[in-house]
Order: C-alpha cells, then structure tokens, then sequence
C-alpha cells in the first residue's frame, strides 16, 4: 500500500482538559483526579515527521471521573486542604491549537512547535467532607459546576525518520490562565506551572499499513501556592497500534500506564504521600479527507476507559479531532501521505 504519514492531532488536547476532570484535584494529589498529564494525550504516529508549514486542529474531549464515597481526597472544598470522600466529576472542552513545523533541519531532525488552550465546562460533586485542615468535622454534600477557560500549553519537539524507525524527543507546559479559582472546586486550570519532557517511537511499515508507537516521559510540577501542595513526579506512558485498512481510513487501539514515583508534599498533603496509578485501553478509527488549495483534513476518534486505578477516581474520556495541515507533496503524486498532527 502507499505510505501513510501521520501525525497525533494536538498533542496537548488532553492536557487543556487535565484539570477538568480533576476540578477538585487542583488542591489534591495529581493521583486525586487527573494532575497535569492527562493519560491518553499521545497516540498512533506520534513520533513520525510531518509536512512543514502551519496546521490548525480542534478536539472535543468528554471526561468523566466516579470515585465512591469510601476514596478519600484531598481538595481546596472552599476551605485550604480540607478532605472530601467520594468525588463525581465530567469536563467538556473546545480546545484550539495551531502547529508550526519548521522546514530547516534541527540536530538532523525536523523540529515543531505548538499552543493550545480551551473554553469548558466543569461539573464536580462530592459526597460528604470530613475534615479541614486543623481538624474541624464538616459534613454534608457539595457541587459546583462552571464554564471557564484553561491555562495556555506549548510544546516543542524534535523528531527523525530512518526507513520504518521514527524517533522523537518533547518538552511541555503550561502558562497558568489566571482563571484559576482556589475556593472552588471547579476549576479547567492548574493554579501553578508545570513540565513534562519525555521521548517516543514510532514503527511504520508502508507496505502492510502497520504501525505502532509508544511515548514516555516525566512530569514536574510546581508547588501550588494557594493550597501549599505539591504534587509527586508523574510517569507516563502512552502507546497505540493501528492498521490501514484502505489509503484514507486507519483503525486500532491505544492505552495508557500511569505511575505517580513519588509523593505529594507540603503542609496541604493531607493524606500523606497519595501516590497513584492508572491503566487504560481503548478503540480508535481515523479518516483522511482530502481538501482543496493544498491543504487536507483528518478526522480521529477515540476512547479510554481505566482498567485498573489506584488513588485516583475511575475514569472514562471520549476525544473527537478535526485538524487542517498542508498536504504532503507526495499526494500531489498519487501518493496519498496523510498528515495527522
């Protein structure tokens, strides 16, 4: 078959959505409800080069998060570093991001850079709260729901081709919003910065369609300053298999492994070390739709639902992708390159 080149589309959509799931885990550990790194985020062709010049993409992306009332957690409930038992929580974002692909080679590489961020819509509830922070029982059942915009994400990355193999190096973070709200228990943003740095392959064989990839990194964050809490470092892994079934439609599977190393600290670590874990799997499809003036379009959706988790809630989060990049100029010979970013 001819060779398809694609390309993750935004690769940051799910971190604009990392606290939505976790509006109440802005004050709790990142294995509370989702930290900065939102399992999922890599997929298929994560490490293959792209088409240089800019690119546009958009992702809808549904979270939902069920912890019950025997998980405890730790959040700001309007009150610093009070502690609630149960948590249900969903999170619905927009997020828009443009790509610029340089042309020049960069260390033999091809380097890229992206922004992103995201309107939404925020939903948590908790069962009961227990404690605050000097001790003090409150009881009693609360929500909070809220329509606001995330902090700003950027990546860069760096990434080489040689036949099938494809390689890559990434750095992430994000620039907090100021839209974060530490009274609340609803929140799209962070309420500090944070940074993940990690690498990533991609095995693509043009003649049978098959490809897998995979992506490891680290996540640090920055202590919060308005809850005194310091999430642990995260590691990430994301992989993904896909097979194409004809030159414009790919179909497979993708998961997770999520590990907290170490422990949340500071004087809002209510629950000590809190450290979590996460494995996940799910389906996907991508169609590629050719576009006039150069340009073409493709279409990706996916799904994740955790298997196993540990000191986090149980989640499940749908995403749905648009992205415009330039047209590979093999297309122009009938070569149909497809570009997934």
């Amino acid at each position: 078959m001819q060779r398809p080149i694609l390309r993750k589309t935004a690769t940051l959509a799910g971190i604009c959505l990392a606290l939505g799931l976790s509006a109440p885990s802005t004050a709790l550990a990142d294995s509370g409800g989702v930290g900065f790194w939102l399992p999922g985020i890599f997929g298929s062709l994560a490490a293959a080069p792209v088409t240089p010049g800019w690119a546009y993409s958009t992702v809808y992306l549904h979270l939902q998060a069920n912890a019950g009332s025997s998980q405890n957690f730790v959040t700001s409930n309007g009150i610093r570093g009070s502690v609630v038992a149960g948590i249900n929580a969903h999170a619905d974002a927009l997020v828009q991001g443009i790509t610029y692909t340089s042309p020049m080679p960069v260390l033999g590489g091809q380097a890229g850079f992206s922004i992103l961020a995201a309107p939404g819509n925020v939903g948590v509830g908790v069962d009961a709260s227990l404690t605050g922070p000097r001790g003090n029982t409150i009881s009693g059942g609360q929500s909070d729901n809220r329509t606001t915009l995330s902090d700003v994400y950027y990546q860069g990355t760096l990434k080489w081709n040689q036949g099938v193999h494809n390689e890559m190096v990434y750095v992430t973070g994000n620039i907090p919003s100021g839209t974060y709200d530490p009274n609340r228990l609803a929140n799209l943003n962070l309420g500090f910065p944070a940074v993940d740095a990690g690498a990533g392959y991609t095995y693509l064989d043009p003649k049978s369609g098959h490809e897998f990839s995979v992506v490891g990194g680290l996540t640090y964050s920055a202590m919060n300053p308005y809850l005194q809490y310091q999430n642990g470092i995260d590691f990430h892994v994301d992989w993904a298999a896909s097979q194409f079934v004809s030159k414009n439609v790919h179909v497979g599977i993708a998961g997770y492994f999520f590990q907290q190393l170490t422990d949340d600290s500071g004087p809002g670590a209510k629950l000590g070390g809190f450290r979590g874990r996460a494995i996940g799997i799910g389906p996907q499809i991508g169609f590629i739709i050719p576009l006039s003036d150069g340009y073409q379009g493709y279409l990706n959706l996916r799904g994740y639902k955790d298997l196993e988790v540990e000191n986090r809630a149980n989640t499940w989060s749908t995403w749905v992708t648009f992205a415009i990049s330039p047209t590979p100029q093999e297309a122009t010979s009938s070569k149909p390159i497809v570009r997934k970013y």
